[in-house]
């Protein structure tokens, strides 16, 4: 399995109705763009790091590869949106690895932060361009450590610039730290460990990070003896940091194995938004998971109950699994890839009300090859999605945009209906079972395509016995409209 799994993200909605349908119809995505072109490997961020950021019409994106021979980190932009890109920009020098960039901007200044070996062990650097990208400052070496520094995350709101990663040293400690600049990455505070995992077999890891006004929101995995997706704030732009809130937690029974992957965590004023992959296996049903999502109305002080954005039966381990997503005021993005193609592919859904309903799950790539490591950007209204992809007989950098998809809800390129459905079910499609979270108790009638009832089922055990096919499920008693779910194998 790759180095720094899962998700990059950041993010989507809340309420446990996710399943609800936007009414507005707006332009498409646009075809792929390819942005590199050289006969090695190109990665954007294998953990939650951003890269691709936006500033007016002008669009960044961060990336490392392996043309010199070693892994550098490279820079492009567009100054038009993202209609036409400017040469690669080498960013490192060293003859060193630098890998896992985590970009962000404020106005023209653009901030950049990385882990790097040029040191003899694993640290965190950083630096600038103060003209939109046009020109960058010298590195800046952030950590003298002797853990190994690693999977950075930035976040900027004018002058005040927020780092925080992961660290780990000889097996035995893990730990996530965070420090600050209050001038725009002039200087730079003493490092802070906000959270120290003692057992290496418990560790503290991929921080991902946001801000807003003077409040900064941090989320983070900790495993895997005890799997958690842990939360952290602050009120005082940094300086003081809130005891952990835990949004996701899971005990193993003695014959299932879980974990969840790293979160991803996007900020809009007082709306927060966290998202995660939660992995689990039994022998008897194999890999199932679910991209699950929760959301903070009022800064973090409160959140909602768990909800899920898809859910996914697997016949193989789900390596790698990624997810990266944004918010933009009342619009929320997400994109991630998995493998219900049989294939590694970019999927997308939009929220247009802060996460109270949903679009369509809609698939972005459409090549043979793996498509992986997502990266999305909401600016003005328009929406940026970055990833590798091996469809060159490499991996390389691919771009594409939806022109008028931060303005409201697009049309679906899918052929898969909208549910009118009040429940979340996951998952769906289904193999064993599905569930309705939340109504374990209550029961639902499944029909088959002639509009036969075929069972009812308790709301913890959907489906179970059937064979496999197509069936709408009402819940008893109600008067919504049924849902398709759908049982393979």
């Amino acid at each position: 399995m790759k180095e720094s799994q899962f998700l990059l993200l950041v993010l989507l909605s809340l309420s446990p109705l996710l399943l609800s349908t936007p009414l507005v119809v707006h332009a498409q995505w646009e075809p792929d763009v390819r942005l590199t072109f050289n006969d090695s490997t190109s990665y954007t961020s294998q953990s939650n790091a951003r890269c691709v950021v936006a500033s007016g019409d002008t669009v960044h994106v961060v990336w490392y590869d392996r043309r010199d021979g070693n892994w550098e980190i490279y820079y492009k932009r567009s100054i038009d949106a993202g209609m036409a890109w400017g040469p690669d920009t080498r960013l490192t020098t060293d003859s060193a690895s630098s890998q896992n960039p985590s970009i962000a901007v404020s106005g023209s200044n653009v901030h950049l932060v990385w882990q790097d070996r040029r040191d003899g062990n694993w640290e965190i650097y950083y630096k600038r361009s103060p003209d939109g990208g046009s020109t960058w400052n010298a590195d800046i070496r952030l950590t003298a450590d002797t853990m190994a520094s690693c999977t950075p995350s930035i976040s900027v709101l004018d002058s005040m610039v927020h780092v925080v990663w992961h660290s780990n040293w000889s097996g035995t400690s893990n730990k996530v730290s965070y420090k600050r600049s209050t001038d725009g990455g002039v200087s730079w505070s003493p490092d802070s460990c906000l959270m120290r995992s003692q057992s290496f077999f418990n560790q503290s890891m991929g921080p991902s990070i946001g801000s807003w006004g003077s409040s900064v929101h941090l989320v983070f995995r900790e495993g895997p003896d005890t799997t958690r997706i842990i939360y952290m704030r602050s009120s005082d732009r940094g300086f003081t940091w809130s005891p952990c809130t835990v949004l996701a937690s899971y005990i193993l029974p003695p014959d299932v194995e879980m974990w969840y992957s790293v979160p991803s965590l996007a900020v809009a004023d007082s709306l927060v938004h966290v998202v995660y992959l939660y992995n689990i296996f039994s022998g008897a049903y194999g890999w199932e998971y679910s991209l699950e999502y929760r959301r903070s109305l009022d800064g973090g002080s409160t959140w909602s109950d768990r909800g899920w954005l898809c859910g996914r039966n697997l016949a193989a381990f789900p390596r790698d699994l990624t997810a990266g997503g944004c918010a933009s005021g009342l619009n929320v993005h997400v994109v991630w890839f998995d493998f219900l193609d049989r294939n590694e592919e970019i999927y997308y859904r939009g929220s247009y009300d802060r996460g109270t309903t949903w679009g369509p799950e809609m698939r972005l790539t459409h090549d043979g090859a793996s498509s992986m490591y997502p990266s999305i950007e909401a600016q003005g209204s328009k929406v940026h999605v970055v990833w590798a992809e091996y469809r060159d007989g490499n991996y390389e950098i691919y771009y594409k945009r939806n022109p008028t998809g931060n303005s409201g809800v697009e049309e679906s390129t899918s052929s898969a209906p909208i549910s009118h459905f009040p429940f979340s079910i996951c998952p769906n499609p289904f193999v064993s079972f599905s569930s309705v979270p939340g109504h374990e108790r209550d029961r639902f009638s499944l029909y088959d395509v002639s509009g036969r009832r075929v069972g009812t089922y308790k709301g913890d055990r959907i489906g179970e016995g059937l064979r496999a096919g197509v069936y709408f499920m009402r819940a008893e008693g109600g008067g919504a409209k049924p849902v398709r779910v759908v049982k393979v194998r």
